[in-house]
């Protein structure tokens, strides 16, 4: 009789523009296997012989240094009619000829990363041998009910897995900016620099082995990648700096995108990238969990707390002179701050808090030893239920901590001011879904101000973040006594015109008198004294730039309006890149030794981009870009430069030198770009100068597929 020759592998097709398409990885490209966890893929294999009975296949995917069946990182698995449940399987084979088409499955639990493939065929006894089919990729699926990122709506994955761009929403809570940012998850690189940062983490340093097999559980990545963005112990990819010397590196202001960020740091080694601050952080890690899998949106928290000592309470502190005092606390209210919510089951949690997960990448204290933050559940900071993982205190004061506003004299804090329980965690913000608008989700972390809801929360969270310590709070007494909040007038400051960056700021204080125990009708005579001071991002605020004494008398029932004028050379060269100035005063009752304070911020405007495309936008095909600068301001802008991105319409980043624009002109850039996917896409277009940092303007764009020819 004559021997049947060995099986051997010929060939493997793995379907990859069949399989990405069905795993919807197909913007990763379609020249390797890019799949998610909890769905089948298809594979085509062609022997030397045809199949036989006799021949036994058993395929094996190993992931990781040293794969295990017990470490979760190696599976074999033979041929089998059907699917068994949620394991590695190859099942639904149909035989022709020389070929074997299968259907493999990896389970809804299987570690994710980059995979090896291969075949043991055996026949008979002791005759075995291995033959590679093959690489792919496995990545969280959020469309599998069976997966811990389930998220059972296809128009939220649209939004939270598959759009590569979007807005970070910056600024002030009056006035709210929408940053236009290119994502790119899906740029062909960036799913390795994905898998780069978690090998790169202490985490895999230490244990390489343990690191692998936990990959599988979507806190845990969360957790290693919300360190690895930032570099505080690692080398992760941002390096951050809220100086304002940017020398070194990149302003935080003049990044457009995730992509470039991502490519240097790989480019480097791994050497992180110069510099960050929180809407980078952020924005940086929503690209790399989309990238993965994870449903994942940017959020911006207006006056948000930085409570290091926990205590929910952030003190403020403001001379006679109406000056902001700095203050060697760590304690501080920024303007703004940015952090990632990723949707997911929470199984270590009690039933009730599963969904989004507050993940914050920027170093701001370190959690179970790294730089890291979350995942913190947005129902179980709306609750108060704080004591629940992970750093669930830290976000809850973010979003709720009391603002105490104190009058410093003499080398101590003299009196309350202001007692705000409603000023922190303002316009919690993201974008809408299917929308360039900007969605309020306040109403997610917490109760309406002021509710009874809102104080039990604040009570309930208080007893366990504070315990005793919370009945010897220091300023207790004055609060409960009250006598800070009766004032015999009313002062607000307004805005008489728009404030215009390169113009006066023309400003008006409104003064009423109000009825008072101690001035039941009499005239009052207040001397104020005004300050102004450029914002820091982080809190604080730099020296004044502007002073001014105003002396009023008010009779009972009056209303006087003074107008101020805070001229343009005084802050000039004194604010940040983010051009934002706080402009306080503070008013000497006279007779009672009592102060009012009154505040504003103001948020200058900037000059605005025109950008206009051609009508019909084609893959392949010239799009004509059309971008007008005028310089509304009365001051030249010089050293201007131009940077557009744009996934899907631009390779890396297009850069332009502009030269100097004089007042009262405009610039206008024209040239063609040629988009290579097709869908909605968005152009970012960023021009800085040595003047305004941040002028930036966006296009959203919709690119028809190449038409046959």
């Amino acid at each position: 009789m004559k021997q049947v020759a060995a099986l051997e592998l010929r060939s493997a097709d793995l379907q990859s523009p069949r399989n990405n398409k069905e795993h919807h990885t197909q913007e990763m490209g379609l020249k390797r296997l890019i799949v998610r966890r909890g769905q089948p893929f298809a594979l085509r294999l062609h022997f030397n012989r045809p199949f036989r009975a006799t021949d036994h296949l058993t395929f094996v995917a190993e992931t990781g240094p040293a794969p295990t069946k017990l470490s979760g990182t190696r599976a074999a698995f033979g041929l089998t009619r059907a699917r068994q449940g949620n394991a590695w399987s190859a099942s639904d084979f149909a035989i022709d000829a020389n070929s074997l088409s299968v259907s493999l499955f990896a389970p809804a639990s299987a570690v994710i990363g980059p995979y090896t493939l291969k075949i043991d065929i055996s026949q008979g006894q002791g005759y075995s041998m291995t033959h590679p089919v093959g690489t792919f990729i496995l990545l969280f699926n959020p469309w599998s009910a069976e997966d811990d990122v389930y998220l059972p709506s296809e128009m939220l994955l649209r939004e939270y897995v598959l759009t590569d761009y979007g807005f970070v929403h910056k600024g002030h809570e009056q006035f709210i900016t929408s940053w236009p940012w290119n994502y790119g998850q899906f740029e062909e690189d960036i799913v390795d620099i994905c898998f780069e940062i978690l090998n790169r983490s202490l985490y895999f340093l230490e244990n390489p082995v343990k690191d692998y097999s936990q990959r599988s559980d979507v806190v845990y990545v969360c957790r290693v990648v919300s360190a690895m963005i930032n570099s505080n112990d690692d080398n992760g990819v941002l390096q951050g700096n809220w100086g304002e010397d940017y020398s070194r590196g990149v302003s935080p202001l003049e990044w457009n995108g995730s992509v470039a960020i991502l490519r240097q740091w790989s480019a480097r080694g791994g050497q992180p990238v110069k510099y960050g601050q929180c809407w980078v952080f952020a924005a940086v890690m929503c690209t790399v969990m989309r990238c993965l899998g994870v449903p994942t949106r940017v959020v911006s928290n207006f006056r948000s707390a930085h409570n290091v000592d926990g205590n929910l309470t952030i003190d403020t502190y403001y001379d006679r002179n109406a000056e902001m005092l700095s203050t060697q606390k760590r304690d501080k209210i920024w303007n703004f701050h940015v952090w990632n919510e990723c949707w997911m089951i929470r199984k270590d949690l009690p039933p009730g808090f599963n969904g989004w997960q507050v993940l914050d990448p920027t170093p701001q204290q370190t959690s179970s030893g790294l730089f890291c933050c979350g995942p913190a559940s947005v129902k179980a900071i709306r609750e108060g239920e704080v004591h629940l993982p992970y750093d669930t205190p830290f976000v809850f004061a973010e979003v709720n901590a009391d603002e105490v506003i104190w009058l410093f004299g003499d080398g101590q804090a003299q009196e309350i001011l202001v007692h705000n329980t409603s000023s922190i965690g303002k316009k919690i913000s993201t974008k809408l879904v299917g929308s360039d608008q900007r969605q309020d989700i306040t109403s997610s972390y917490k109760y309406p101000e002021g509710s009874p809801e809102e104080r039990a929360v604040f009570m309930r969270a208080s007893r366990k973040m504070l315990g005793s310590r919370r009945a010897s709070s220091p300023f207790l007494d004055l609060l409960g006594s009250g006598a800070f909040r009766d004032q015999p007038a009313l002062l607000r400051l307004h805005l008489a015109r728009t404030p215009e960056w390169g113009q006066d700021l023309l400003l008006t204080l409104h003064a009423r008198r109000v009825p008072h125990p101690a001035h039941p009708r009499g005239p009052v005579g207040l001397e104020v004294r005004f300050c102004a001071q450029a914002l820091l991002h982080k809190g604080g605020a730099r020296q004044p730039l502007w002073r001014q004494t105003v002396h009023l008398n008010l009779d009972f029932g009056e209303e006087i309006r003074w107008p101020l004028t805070l001229p343009y050379e005084d802050y000039r060269n004194k604010l940040t890149d983010e051009k934002l100035i706080r402009v306080s005063g503070v008013a000497a009752v006279e007779g009672t030794g009592r102060f009012i304070l009154v505040l504003k911020d103001i948020s200058l405007e900037l000059p605005h981009l025109s950008i206009e495309v051609s009508e019909r936008a084609e893959v392949g095909k010239p799009l004509r870009v059309h971008i007008t600068l005028t310089n509304t301001q009365t001051v030249a802008l010089s050293h201007c430069t131009m940077v557009l991105e744009g996934s899907g319409l631009i390779h890396g980043q297009v850069s332009n030198d502009l030269g100097t624009l004089v007042a009262g002109h405009s610039i206008q850039i024209q040239l063609d770009l040629y988009p290579f996917k097709a869908g909605p896409r968005q152009l970012q277009v960023l021009i800085s100068s040595s003047e305004v940092k941040e002028i930036k303007g966006y296009k959203d764009v919709f690119v028809a597929a190449a038409r046959p020819s």
